[in-house]
C-alpha cells in the first residue's frame, strides 16, 4: 500500500468513527490535516464541519482543502457575519441594508436596542468565521474594542478595530483580518459604510506579511492546544 492509500484510509476510518459517535456531519480536526504531506492536498467531503485549528494547521502546513468539486467553504467570498450589541444596533441594521445584494448576510444579533453583553455577539459572528459558514465577519458595539478582544479569542479568527480607511486597508493588507469591528459611538454611518467597504474589498497583500502571518498563527496553536 502507498503511503498516499494509507493516508486515505486513515482520513476516512476517522471520518466514520466520528460519524458513528452521533454526528451528523463528519468533521475535519487537525490531527486529519496533519496526516496530510506538507503542501499536499486534502479532500473535504460536502457538508463538512472543518474546525478552527484544523483551518489553522492547514494554513500553516500549507495543505490545501478542497471539496470534491470547488474550494472549501471557507474560502468563499460571498457571506458576511455581522452583530451588534444595543450600542451597535443603529449601525448594524445600515450596514446590513448596504451589503444585502452584494452578499450573502448572516445576521447574528442583537435585534433590538433592549441591552444586552457584547461578547455573545462578538463570540457568534467570530464563529461563523472560524467555521467557515461566513468569509468574513463584521462586529460593532460602542467602542468596537471589547468585541474585537472577544472575537480574537476564538482559533482561526484575526479581528481588527479600524476607525478610518487606512486602519481598514492596513488590517486586510498586512494582517489578513477576517473579523472588522467598529465602534458605533467613535464614527458615523458614513464613516463606518466606507470602513465596511474598503475593508471587503481589500485583498490580503501576502509576500513579506504571508510569514508574519504564519507567526501569528503557530502562536495561535501553541497556546490554543
Amino acid at each position: 500500500m502507498s503511503d498516499e492509500q494509507a493516508i486515505r484510509r486513515s482520513i476516512a476510518a476517522a471520518l466514520r468513527r466520528q460519524l458513528g459517535q452521533g454526528n451528523t456531519r463528519p468533521v475535519i480536526d487537525e490531527s486529519l490535516v496533519n496526516a496530510v504531506p506538507e503542501g499536499g492536498t486534502l479532500e473535504v467531503p460536502a457538508g463538512a464541519l472543518v474546525t478552527p485549528l484544523a483551518q489553522s494547521t492547514a494554513l500553516m502546513r500549507r495543505v490545501k482543502l478542497v471539496t470534491t468539486t470547488d474550494t472549501y467553504t471557507h474560502m468563499d467570498g460571498n457571506t458576511v457575519a455581522i452583530g451588534a450589541d444595543h450600542g451597535g444596533f443603529a449601525m448594524k441594521e445600515m450596514l446590513k441594508t448596504e451589503l444585502q445584494g452584494k452578499y450573502t448576510v448572516i445576521d447574528c444579533g442583537t435585534n433590538s436596542t433592549e441591552s444586552v453583553d457584547y461578547p455573545d455577539f462578538a463570540l457568534a459572528v467570530a464563529e461563523q468565521v472560524a467555521s467557515g459558514r461566513a468569509w468574513r465577519g463584521i462586529m460593532i458595539d460602542g467602542a468596537g474594542i471589547g468585541s474585537c478582544m472577544v472575537a480574537n479569542k476564538v482559533p482561526g479568527v484575526r479581528a481588527a478595530l479600524c476607525y478610518d480607511y487606512a486602519s481598514a486597508v492596513n488590517s486586510r493588507e498586512h494582517n489578513d483580518a477576517n473579523v472588522l469591528t467598529l465602534g458605533a459611538g467613535l464614527i458615523g454611518n458614513a464613516l463606518a459604510k466606507q470602513i465596511a467597504e474598503t475593508w471587503l474589498k481589500t485583498a490580503f497583500g501576502g509576500g513579506r506579511h504571508g510569514k508574519r502571518i504564519d507567526k501569528i498563527l503557530a502562536i495561535e496553536q501553541k497556546y490554543g492546544k
